[in-house]
């Protein structure tokens, strides 16, 4: 009996994965550059003739079907060959070895060693050692050597003198200096044969790229490999990939092997239980690590800096009034906040972020983490690990696209690379010295995967119950962490989990010449959930009755608005749906809002389906501070009774505070600088948030709010940005510890109340209208507060107790 990973239908409700749990010791393996040789290199073996590749028409669907029968046989042999090549490349133990095998290529040996070889004499030129030439060599044997550009080809025999002239005057245009006339070279190369500064740039931009693939995708063959999986997948059929036999039967041996998916755990119907992991997961949080893959192009979302007109990757999204990324710490803070409530202890839980070259995505993730102080968690808790860039290929034969000389269009290698990648950069390592066995996965797009219970309860039965992770579509996991460190270590393909070749969407580019280009293509990805398809428990005997409950992995169900609501691709101007899009995400975070207020005898609109608000924003706008909670339970203990009216707006950025009797018409935005706590500068000259001192808090008993609120017609409003046009609002600012109570009151129309630190205010219905009285808070109760929320675990459950003192 087996517990393998049959594909499974997405289910409306489906919640995260986990992975499978190993016990057996650790085989770290590390990869390491060749030793050198002194051989030279270019020293020119015997030339035997160029082989040419027959390129092969494929359909742009995500498996392509196989080639026509004609061309079939030309299509393989060319997989064929490659395979020859990279088996002989397995074998050799030294560059040197490797050297002397690729040269041994007829494109190789045809490319560098022919007496017009211009490419060759440039490369004489250039400071290059063994291993990158011999990396440009491997793009050679992969057939991509049209990536070097027309200047790096026998152009005498291949152009005619018209197509070369042309190509040499573009190339005087694009070096003319109007003060100096043509540019110079860098790194010792002159502008000979077109290779002048744009062209040396862009080639060790490329030798950067091809030097990542070599190494990331080592356990498949590199660059050879690379190429080989692509032509594969582009030559097998959706049917042949998809299909997996839930039972076989091996008519030689008659052995059975049947497939049992774990059980299924439905935190929706059994709400105790699911109280019960969220309090498992509290627990265990100081033995948690997070993990944000970011490291996707998110072109779908269409991000442009307004200021520079660059584009951008999807963590810089300004959404709710902040960036994505900033969401997630923001998340993660609120469960370490609950974690400190209960135990008195501070908890700072490491996070590895996969960033990527695309869109400079790292060096912006890294300016936002810098420009935010490491958001008071200290750069010891953040490991940065970039993830490479792949070149993009054709759907037509597999051919690398590219938009110039030594420019292959690249895209991020798809998330499920982090394994691999983690390993290869020491991040498992990293989590093992904070004492972490185990770490959630979101991923950058999702904005609602922190509500309720979902991420607590994930991590509770993961580290409760020893189990891992199972493959389905979503975009939550829990991992352990030494399981996936044992698949991430090993040298072959299972390391690289889930590749696939998607060639449904068109690949633009803009060429050398500005001209637009939109090709179907694609480029080879993993995916991260995929990782538990080297997970499986076995049995020697046939087992019927209770297999699922036994098994090392396990399914966890919910409700799809508390799971998965993502933000990531644009809405485009007419149209109608709002699946994936940030207007779409705003609207499950507001059916959330109205499920947590409206059990509190609160009462206000529901929000019905997307296509009533296609042109139209949402019903009101409810933005809480995950810090309420996060647990719904929590959130619910600090609220009581009231109303909030069609077209209302209430935000409050505060974990301390306490609604009761309020009826809000209008905009309510309540802002506390210190919402979890203050900073101090540790030892290292770092910026570190210490919870639950010097937090602002905020009371509102009995207190009537009334104003013009959002102006619901204002073309320039961004809901889903929290960017919007006003005509009047309630607005409180709590600067430091200061504190805010409004006790019996009707607030009609514009009012700002800004508390200075150390202060408490308190507004009150007097004989002309409001009394406002502002005081010193007293020295002994700076730090805790004039009142408190003491939080106890009562059972399977946080109660909430109101201390003032």
């Amino acid at each position: 009996m087996a517990s393998l990973t049959p594909v499974l239908q997405q289910h409306n409700n489906l919640l995260f994965t986990f992975t499978s749990k190993y016990n057996s010791s650790l085989n770290y393996y590390v990869t390491k550059p060749f030793a050198s040789t002194s051989s030279s290199l270019f020293s020119s073996p015997s030339r035997p003739s160029v082989v040419r590749l027959t390129r092969v028409s494929t359909a742009p669907v995500e498996y392509a079907p196989p080639p026509p029968e004609d061309d079939d046989f030309e299509f393989h042999k060319e997989i064929s060959r490659l395979k020859a090549l990279k088996s002989k490349l397995d074998s050799c133990n030294n560059l040197k070895d490797r050297i002397r095998v690729i040269d041994s290529d007829t494109r190789v040996n045809s490319f560098f060693y022919s007496n017009k070889s211009s490419f060759r004499r440039v490369l004489e030129r250039l400071d290059l050692d063994e291993y990158e030439v011999f990396l440009l060599k491997g793009v050679v044997a992969a057939g991509q050597q049209h990536v070097f550009g027309d200047i790096c080809t026998e152009f005498d025999a291949k152009r005619s003198s018209l197509k070369s002239a042309l190509y040499a005057l573009a190339h005087v245009i694009e070096n003319w200096d109007v003060n100096d006339g043509i540019r110079g070279g860098r790194g010792g190369v002159d502008n000979v044969y077109g290779f002048g500064n744009e062209e040396f740039e862009a080639f060790r931009s490329m030798l950067k790229m091809i030097g990542e693939v070599e190494r990331v995708y080592d356990c498949i063959g590199g660059i050879i490999g690379y190429q080989i999986m692509v032509l594969e997948l582009l030559a097998q059929s959706t049917l042949e990939r998809q299909c997996l036999p839930l039972h076989s039967h091996k008519s030689l041996n008659r052995e059975i092997i049947e497939i049992h998916p774990p059980s299924v755990l439905d935190l929706s119907q059994d709400l105790e239980y699911a109280s019960q992991a969220a309090i498992w997961g509290i627990e265990g949080l100081p033995n948690m690590g997070e993990i944000y893959p970011l490291g996707g192009s998110a072109d779908r979302l269409g991000l442009v800096d307004p200021d520079s007109g660059e584009c951008l990757p999807a963590a810089m999204l300004p959404y709710c009034g902040r960036t994505l990324l900033e969401g997630l710490i923001r998340d993660l803070q609120a469960r370490e906040y609950l974690y400190f409530k209960l135990y008195r202890k501070q908890c700072i839980t490491p996070v590895a972020i996969m960033t990527s070259a695309a869109k400079s995505n790292h060096e912006r993730v890294t300016s936002l983490c810098k420009g935010l102080c490491w958001f008071g968690r200290g750069r010891s808790n953040f490991k940065l690990f970039e993830q490479p860039l792949v070149p993009a290929v054709s759907a037509e034969d597999g051919q690398w696209l590219a938009s110039g000389p030594f420019e292959p269009v690249c895209k991020p290698g798809g998330h499920g690379v982090i394994w691999k990648l983690a390993y290869n950069e020491g991040v498992f390592q990293w989590f093992h010295d904070h004492g972490r066995r185990g770490a959630t996965v979101r991923q950058i797009s999702n904005v609602v995967a922190a509500t309720d219970v979902t991420l607590l309860a994930l991590a509770g039965i993961g580290l409760r119950q020893g189990k891992d992770e199972f493959p389905a579509n979503t975009n939550i996991l829990y991992v352990d962490l030494p399981s996936a460190e044992l698949v991430a270590s090993s040298n072959d393909e299972t390391s690289l989990p889930g590749m696939v070749l998607n060639v449904k969407k068109a690949i633009t580019f803009v060429d050398q010449f500005g001209s637009k280009h939109s090709v179907p293509g694609g480029r080879l990805e993993c995916t991260m959930q995929n990782l538990a398809d080297n997970f499986f428990n076995t049995r020697s005997a046939r087992c019927y009755d209770g297999v699922e409950d036994g098994l090392d992995t396990f399914i966890v169900y919910n409700e799809r608005k508390k799971v998965t609501s993502s933000a990531k691709k644009k809405r485009r101007q007419g149209d109608k749906s709002l699946h994936q899009t940030p207007d779409g995400s705003l609207l499950d975070i507001m059916r959330n809002a109205y499920d947590i207020l409206s059990c509190c005898e609160i009462k206000l609109p529901k929000i019905e389906g997307n296509e009533k608000y296609v042109d139209s924003g949402p019903p009101f706008l409810i933005l809480l501070h995950p810090a309420l909670g996060p647990l719904w339970e929590i959130t619910r203990q600090k609220f009581h009774r009231g109303s909030i009216s069609r077209g209302s707006e209430l935000q409050i950025e505060a974990a301390e505070f306490l609604w009761r009797d309020v009826q809000l018409d209008g905009s309510l935005i309540i802002l506390a600088e210190n919402v979890l706590g203050s900073t101090r500068i540790d030892e290292n000259g770092e910026t570190i948030l210490q919870y639950g001192k010097r937090c602002g808090r905020c009371k509102l008993e009995n207190v009537k709010i009334s104003n013009g609120g959002i102006d619901w017609n204002a073309r320039e409003n961004l809901y889903w940005k929290h960017d919007v046009q006003r005509f009047e609002a309630v607005k409180v600012i709590l600067h430091g510890n200061a504190e805010f109570e409004a006790v019996d009151v009707i607030l009609q129309g514009n009012h700002l109340f800004e508390v200075p630190d150390g202060y408490k205010m308190k507004i009150t219905a007097g004989d002309s209208g409001l009394a406002v009285e502002l005081k010193p808070i007293e020295d002994k109760l700076m730090e805790c507060g004039s009142w408190f929320w003491n939080y106890k675990i009562m059972g399977k459950h946080v109660q909430l107790e109101l201390v003032e003192l």
